[in-house]
């Protein structure tokens, strides 16, 4: 058996349980890498990432650099002399970090590479309209997600599941395949697999407000894939003409209906309990909704307060 000194490397919340599982099964964290601290919120008080605050909960040794490449930082790095690193949702490692380790760095990816390499593998597995997904491990090489795979485990995507839900079942396997991957490593058995790149291999292409807004010209299916991949974060957007007003929405969470109309796409109809918008084919059924300067509220709860005109459309 090897003896580990472990790097973890990772900022959000999914990469807080994959740490959390690695100190709970006693493994020697010599360190943990973070996104430095960012003003948040009206007082733009300095928000630490999820990860800094579990690592100060159990006294892990914490390192925050704004430059992965500085001689300051990789002086510290190489001082706590780890023999193997470990990435979740952390950016992208210059060669002299990544080789740095006798067991190498690896990668927890939320998807079943080669496919959906990237920033959003998880809403983009949703957007298009994927049944199954799923997690991987791989030792890190010099282009994005794309080094010797180690690991994998496969799960179905539930035909109503939304970004958030996915997001949470593939935190926990993930956290468990890297327990895995860790086990092998520490065995001295690890037998890894190259990706093999082809012609149709699908991107998680960085989210921005061009590809999160809703295409209401799109098959009916194709935009309850978007609502629900994009919800509850970042959220699909659209702009609301409701007689003089024009406003950016977002919707949250929407049902679908198939049936053959002869209403313009975008059209809304609405009444004291149901909000749908005519699309091809069928209709999109509104469920949670969030106007400017508003919170997210249900349809139920809009409706009370909020007239829609009888022209009012969806762009």
């Amino acid at each position: 058996m090897k003896d580990l000194r472990i790097v973890f490397m990772g900022t959000p919340d999914f990469a807080v349980a994959t740490l959390q599982t690695l100190v709970e099964h006693n493994y020697n964290i010599v360190g943990v890498i973070t996104a430095p601290d960012k003003p948040a919120g009206r007082g733009r008080k300095l928000n630490e990432s999820a990860v800094k605050q579990y690592a100060k909960s159990q006294d892990l040794t914490i390192f925050q650099p704004t430059n992965l490449k500085s001689d300051s930082f990789i002086e510290e790095l190489k001082a706590v002399n780890a023999n193997l690193q470990i990435v979740v949702a952390f950016r992208m490692l210059p060669k002299v970090v990544w080789q740095m380790p006798e067991y190498g760095t690896f990668n927890l990816h939320a998807s079943l590479l080669p496919n959906y390499r990237g920033a959003a593998p998880i809403n983009w597995a949703i957007i298009n309209g994927e049944t199954k997904t799923g997690v991987s491990t791989f030792f890190i090489d010099e282009k994005i997600d794309t080094g010797d795979m180690i690991l994998q485990e496969e799960i179905a995507i539930k035909p109503d599941e939304n970004a958030g839900d996915l997001h949470d079942t593939l935190m926990a396997i993930g956290s468990e395949l890297v327990l895995k991957t860790v086990g092998f490593i520490e065995k001295g058995n690890v037998e890894t697999i190259k990706q093999k790149d082809t012609s149709d291999i699908k991107t998680a292409y960085k989210l921005n407000k061009d590809n999160c807004k809703i295409d209401w010209n799109a098959p009916l299916d194709a935009i309850f894939n978007h609502i629900r991949g994009l919800s509850p974060y970042p959220a699909a957007w659209c702009t609301l003409l409701n007689g003089d007003d024009a406003l950016d929405i977002k919707i949250y969470k929407v049902e679908k209906e198939k049936e053959l109309h002869n209403l313009e796409v975008g059209k809304i109809i609405s009444t004291k309990k149901e909000l749908k918008v005519a699309v091809i084919n069928g209709y999109i059924i509104i469920k949670e909704i969030k106007l400017p300067g508003k919170r997210a509220m249900d349809i139920k709860s809009l409706l009370n307060g909020y007239t829609f005109n009888e022209n009012a459309k969806m762009l």
